[in-house]
């Protein structure tokens, strides 16, 4: 979409989506919070924010999306230690979800398409922070794919748990025949329930678009890595759950164009 037609769908946006615009960076803070502390089993609701390198405890106007940032110059207030693009990034990257679902369907269903960006932006971020892909978001995600399907197109619901039944199966089979083959791991669980995941969402017919979609980001992140002068062999990791998780919201927001 040009931007001329970006911005004629922000003119024409309901209520919906410019609340989901809205919220996103708030959105997006509490994602950094899910990426950063869920891994290391800390509350992610309870605990209150602190400078992570003199322990302050933060105050509400250190803690608004984006501004909060910008107005310290990226530092913390009270120890003056850089911060980082950490919590910015996560902010600017939930935005940009919200507004890559108002481009592809122009607002209609904008939150639904919302929620399930932002729940794989912070599983693909997590994955390669830590090499992880959490059961407490994988499995409410399969579960969530299921509930969108029984409450907005019932037709679909057979296909669906189809797809996330043949999505886990298929990757836990490819991983238990690499480590036969190989002696050692090359796709964890937490790949087979994210690929359940998408099944869930998409059903099954999707499937092969979603793994194919997957392996072409990653042979790409791949060939880019290389050519930036970072060393990779047929034996070097690279996490597999960013890039199913990035097929799997494209295929989500433009899958019915590409079928």
């Amino acid at each position: 979409m040009t931007g001329a037609g970006l911005l004629d769908r922000l003119a024409d946006a309901g209520a919906a989506a410019w609340s989901a615009l809205l919220l996103a960076p708030i959105v997006g803070s509490f994602l950094g919070v899910v990426i950063r502390r869920l891994p290391e089993g800390r509350s992610i609701i309870v605990a209150r924010s602190r400078c992570e390198c003199c322990g302050a405890a933060l105050q509400m106007r250190d803690l608004i999306p984006l501004y909060s940032w910008v107005a310290a110059k990226g530092r913390c207030r009270y120890c003056g230690h850089r911060v980082g693009w950490f919590y910015p990034g996560v902010e600017l990257a939930a935005l940009l979800v919200a507004v890559a679902a108002l481009a592809a369907d122009g607002g209609e269903g904008i939150w639904l398409d919302c929620a399930l960006g932002w729940w794989l932006l912070a599983l693909g971020w997590i994955d390669i922070r830590q090499w992880l892909l959490p059961d407490a978001l994988t499995l409410p995600l399969v579960i969530a794919g299921l509930a969108a399907a029984a409450a907005f197109d019932f037709g679909e619901l057979a296909d669906r748990a189809l797809g996330a039944a043949l999505g886990y199966l298929s990757l836990r089979t490819i991983a238990l025949l690499y480590r036969a083959l190989r002696g050692h791991e090359g796709l964890g669980r937490g790949d087979a329930k994210l690929l359940a995941a998408s099944g869930a969402w998409l059903g099954a017919t999707m499937l092969p678009q979603v793994v194919l979609g997957a392996a072409v980001s990653a042979l790409l992140a791949a060939a880019c890595l290389r050519l930036a002068g970072v060393r990779l062999g047929a034996r070097s990791p690279l996490p597999f759950g960013p890039f199913l998780a990035l097929a799997t919201w494209v295929l989500w927001l433009c899958g019915p164009f590409l079928i």
